[in-house]
């Protein structure tokens, strides 16, 4: 589908924008692994279509409804900006501007912070609900407030220097596999074939301290160790003994001993996450409502020519 040039209001808006937004949504769908290819590129234009018009359209409003920033106003905002950054170094670079080029920066900076004070605005009154409210909004939301999976598992790892060692590391690691499997104690065996549990035998007790337990690696969830690991380790049951794999640290050969599902956290463990959810979600809401009723009054035309999406807006 060939995009079109937007007049919104008056106001003309750049393809570009639109094309900047929708590779933002697209790496969005992609990183949830909901997405392969182009099969969903139509969707996505449109949802990048909608974001600018609301976009817009709030800056319209932002700029008619409410006063101009402060300099002390956006002198705070720019403050926190570097802060997020890690300092004004990393944030002069993220931005590409010199420190004599942050004047340009203003204008941008205050439309924003009107914007915000419009949402804000949007969203009141703030709602401030009940205990019963909550525990319910808890549980129609129950998937964003679960723990994380885990697994608890034994290890053992051989680290040959040289190529000429590497078959025989991955023969001794098959072979411990294969007494595993025969009902051998995996720890004991661990004791005669890791390579890191022999290091760890022969090193001082500082040394033993750092390296932790080079055997037993505790309960641990998605995220904390390399992601070769963790294919294997979270494809396993209870009891069971994975083949054997490879990653840069060397050969590899692992037992779950437990495994632990995602459950729902209790809710008096996550009453300020709940409120938190609640609260944000309100503001989503209203905001959404307002971006609603600013464009049953708005005027959006597009090029002459071509054809207007559906659901993009309203041309009055």
């Amino acid at each position: 589908m060939c995009d079109m040039a937007m007049i919104i209001n008056g106001q003309n808006v750049d393809t570009a924008l639109v094309d900047q937004e929708f590779s933002n949504v697209k790496s969005y769908f992609e990183s949830m692994s909901n997405v392969q290819c182009c099969e969903r590129d139509d969707e996505f234009r449109g949802y990048a279509r909608d974001n600018v018009v609301a976009r817009v359209l709030l800056t319209q409003e932002a700029q008619k409804a409410i006063e101009p920033s402060s300099d002390a106003e956006i002198d705070a905002e720019l403050a926190r900006m570097k802060e997020e950054q890690g300092g004004e170094v990393q944030f002069y670079a993220t931005m590409g501007i010199g420190p004599d080029d942050e004047a340009m920066l203003r204008p941008d900076i205050d439309v924003n912070l009107r914007i915000q004070k419009l949402m804000a605005k949007a969203a009141e009154p703030l709602p401030e609900p009940s205990d019963e409210q909550l525990r319910a909004f808890y549980e129609e939301h129950l998937e964003q407030f679960m723990s994380e999976e885990q697994v608890h598992a034994l290890h053992m790892l051989k680290n040959p220097r040289r190529g000429e060692e590497r078959a025989g590391a991955y023969d001794e690691l098959r072979q411990a596999r294969k007494e595993a499997l025969a009902g051998a104690d995996f720890a004991e065996l661990a004791k005669r074939y890791s390579q890191k549990y022999i290091e760890w035998e022969k090193a001082d007790a500082e040394t033993r301290e750092r390296m932790g337990d080079p055997i037993d690696l505790g309960h641990f969830a998605r995220g904390q160790m390399m992601e070769e690991f963790e294919a294997v380790a979270f494809s396993l049951e209870d009891g069971e003994v994975g083949p054997v794999f490879l990653t840069h640290f060397g050969y590899h050969l692992v037992k779950v001993l437990e495994r632990k599902p995602a459950v729902p956290k209790p809710f008096d463990e996550v009453r300020d996450d709940v409120a938190t959810l609640h609260l944000e979600t309100h503001r989503q809401q209203a905001v959404q409502r307002f971006v609603e009723k600013l464009k049953e009054s708005a005027k959006i035309e597009y090029t002459e020519g071509e054809d207007q999406p559906q659901g993009a807006g309203h041309s009055h």
